[in-house]
C-alpha cells in the first residue's frame, strides 16, 4: 500500500513537472507577440524581420514534429525529457543575453525543435504513469498547463517586458525549466519507450486517426483565420474601444482554461461528444460573429463560446489520435501538433487574403464554414461506428499494425 501511495505521488509529480514544462514552452513560442516592437527597436530590425521569431517557430514545429518524434523514439523518456528541458533553458538564455538578431532567432529554432518533441513525448509518458481509465484527465491536466500560457505566461511575459527589458521574459521562462528538468530527472521511472500500455494506441485505427487528423486541420486554420484579426473586428465591427479589446480576449482565455478544466474531466466519460461538443460551438461562434457580431452583446456571447472551444478541441483531439494511433502514440501525437501548426500558419496566411478580398466579416465566415465541414466530418465517422455497432472501448486489442501502418496509409 505504501509502495502504491508512493508511487502514485511520483506519478503526480511527474505530470505537475510537464504542465510547468508545457506552459513554459507556450509562453516561449508566443512571448514575442506582445514585445514585438521592443524587439525591433532594441535590435535594429523591422517588425516583419521580428515577426518570423513567431511564423519561423511554427512552421519548425509543424515540419519536424513526426521526424524527430520516429527519430528518438527508442530513446529513455526520461534523458529525453531531461535534454529537451536543458535545451529550452539554454536557448532562453542565450536569447537574453546575446544582443544578436540571428542568434535570437537560432534560439526560437532550437527551442521550436525541442518543443515539438516535448508535446509529442509528454502525452504518453504522462498517460503511462496512471491506470489507463483515466486517460482522459491526465491529458486534460497537461492541456490546462499548456493553456494557462495565454492567459498568464504571455500577458506577464509582456508586462516584464515594458517594466524592464525584453530579454527578462526569456529569462523567467528559461527559469521555469529547471524545477521542471530536476522534478523529472528524480521522479520519472527509467524504463524502455517501447514498455507501458500508454506507446500504443488502444483501437488502432487508420481510418478514424485520419479523420481527427483532419478534423484538427480544419478546425485550427478555420479559427485562425478569422481569430489572427480578432482585434480588427471587435474594434471594427463590434464598436468596442481599443483599450477594451485586451480585457475581451483575457475572458476568452480564461473560458478556455475553464473549457480544458470541464471537458478534461468528461474525456473518458464521452469521448467522441467533447470533440463534437467543441467543434460545434466554434462554428457557431464563428459563424455568430460574421452574421450578428455588430451587436456588442452577441460578440461577447460570441467570444465566450470560442473560448471554451479552441484548448478543448486540441485536448480532444490529442485524446483521441492516441486512443486511435495505428503505431505508436508518440508519432501520432506529434502528426496531430504538425497538423495543429500548420494549420495556425494557414489560416492566418489565408485571413491575411480575405482580409483585402471580403473584409474582416468574411475571415469568420470562411472560418465558420470550415468548423461546419470539420463537424459533419465527426458525425459520419460517429454514424458509421454506430452502424457497425463499434464501440468505444478502453480494452486494448489483441493485435496491432505495425508502426508505420499510418504512413503508409
Amino acid at each position: 500500500m505504501a509502495t502504491e501511495k508512493s508511487t502514485y505521488r511520483r506519478g503526480v509529480a511527474v505530470v505537475g513537472a510537464l504542465m510547468l514544462g508545457a506552459f513554459a514552452f507556450n509562453t516561449t513560442e508566443n512571448l514575442p507577440i506582445g514585445i514585438l516592437k521592443l524587439i525591433s527597436d532594441d535590435l535594429h530590425q523591422s517588425l516583419s524581420a521580428v515577426g518570423l521569431l513567431v511564423s519561423g517557430y511554427g512552421l519548425t514545429v509543424a515540419v519536424v514534429s513526426v521526424p524527430i518524434a520516429r527519430v528518438t523514439r527508442s530513446i529513455p523518456r526520461r534523458l529525453v525529457l531531461c535534454v529537451l528541458l536543458a535545451a529550452l533553458f539554454l536557448a532562453s538564455v542565450a536569447a537574453a543575453v546575446v544582443s544578436s538578431y540571428w542568434v535570437l532567432l537560432t534560439s526560437r529554432l532550437v527551442t521550436a525543435v525541442a518543443q515539438a518533441l516535448f508535446w509529442a513525448v509528454m502525452g504518453p509518458v504522462a498517460v503511462g504513469l496512471f491506470p489507463p481509465e483515466v486517460r482522459g484527465r491526465v491529458i486534460g491536466a497537461l492541456s490546462v498547463g499548456g493553456s494557462l500560457a495565454l492567459v498568464l505566461g504571455v500577458p506577464g511575459g509582456t508586462w516584464l517586458g515594458e517594466h524592464a527589458s525584453w530579454q527578462v521574459p526569456f529569462l523567467v521562462v528559461g527559469a521555469l525549466a529547471i524545477p521542471s528538468l530536476i522534478v523529472i530527472a528524480t521522479a520519472l521511472p527509467t524504463s524502455r519507450p517501447e514498455a507501458g500500455h500508454a506507446v500504443h494506441g488502444v483501437a488502432p485505427d487508420t481510418r478514424r486517426f485520419a479523420v481527427v487528423l483532419t478534423v484538427t486541420g480544419l478546425t485550427v486554420t478555420g479559427v485562425f483565420a478569422g481569430y489572427t484579426y480578432i482585434s480588427k473586428f471587435l474594434v471594427d465591427e463590434s464598436g468596442f474601444s481599443e483599450s477594451s479589446v485586451s480585457g475581451l480576449l483575457l475572458a476568452l482565455g480564461i473560458t478556455g482554461i475553464i473549457g480544458v478544466a470541464v471537458y478534461g474531466r468528461l474525456l473518458d466519460r464521452f469521448p467522441r461528444a467533447t470533440l463534437a461538443l467543441p467543434v460545434s460551438t466554434q462554428a457557431v461562434a464563428l459563424l455568430g460573429l460574421y452574421a450578428a457580431g455588430g451587436s456588442q452583446v452577441v460578440a461577447v456571447i460570441m467570444i465566450v463560446f470560442l473560448g471554451a472551444s479552441l484548448g478543448p478541441i486540441f485536448m480532444a483531439t490529442q485524446s483521441q489520435v492516441m486512443h486511435f494511433a495505428p503505431g505508436r502514440t508518440e508519432t501520432a501525437i506529434a502528426a496531430n501538433g504538425a497538423a495543429y501548426n500548420t494549420g495556425v500558419a494557414a489560416g492566418a496566411f489565408m485571413g491575411g487574403l480575405l482580409l483585402h478580398l471580403t473584409g474582416v466579416r468574411g475571415t469568420f465566415l470562411i472560418g465558420g464554414l470550415m468548423t461546419l465541414v470539420a463537424l459533419l466530418l465527426l458525425l459520419e465517422e460517429q454514424l458509421l461506428a454506430v452502424g457497425s455497432k463499434e464501440r468505444w472501448t478502453d480494452a486494448p486489442e489483441q493485435t496491432r499494425e505495425p508502426d508505420d501502418a499510418w504512413a503508409q496509409s
